[in-house]
């Protein structure tokens, strides 16, 4: 006994748009296949919470990295360079002389590196770990930006956070916040 497409002669096919249609609609068992292979319940490129699978999808479909998106996405991707470069070369070969400045710049670069990650990735789930990321880097700019002012003598050495960012023309601080407003605008 043959079943499927198999048992329709080349007369009774419908269209192509006509068969995509009957594809999509569950059968009796809630199979949305016409059991013909697995089901799919999230539209195309995207998982169940909406993030891009890497099924070819483009990255920019996530909306996080579309308009103001696409440059936080360079900023951050520049920054996740920079403080990763900065930070390896500082631990590995200056650790001794400001261990706490070389680790927050490591802290930095960690952070950045998620945040870029995040808006790469888009869908719903990236863009509330990019606002709790975001969040983090500015609580640890004002802290770290704070205790670099009061406590100077305790960094011997800069970190990104330094002074609010002021080595990397406050952009550290000024990042976050248009983050999080880009971002919760939706």
């Amino acid at each position: 006994m043959t079943s499927g497409w198999a048992a329709v002669s080349e007369n009774e096919r419908t269209s192509s748009a006509d068969r995509a249609e009957e594809t999509a609609r569950p059968t009796e068992s809630g199979d949305r296949t016409g059991g013909r292979g697995a089901a799919t319940h999230a539209p195309a490129g995207r998982d169940s919470d909406g993030d891009i699978d890497g099924a070819g999808a483009s990255r920019v479909e996530g909306g996080l990295g579309k308009g103001p998106g696409l440059l936080l996405m360079t900023l951050y991707g520049i920054f996740t360079v920079g403080a990763t470069s900065r930070a390896l070369y500082q631990l590995t070969t200056r650790f001794d002389e400001a261990p706490l400045a070389y680790t927050l710049s490591a802290l930095a670069a960690v952070v950045y590196g998620f945040i870029t990650v995040a808006l790469v990735r888009g869908g719903e789930r990236a863009r509330r770990i990019a606002v709790g990321c975001c969040a983090a880097e500015l609580i640890g700019v004002l802290v770290v930006g704070t205790w670099t002012v009061v406590d100077s003598d305790a960094f011997p050495d800069s970190t990104v956070w330094s002074t609010y960012g002021q080595g990397y023309l406050f952009i550290p601080l000024v990042l976050p916040v248009v983050g999080l407003y880009w971002l919760r605008r939706d």
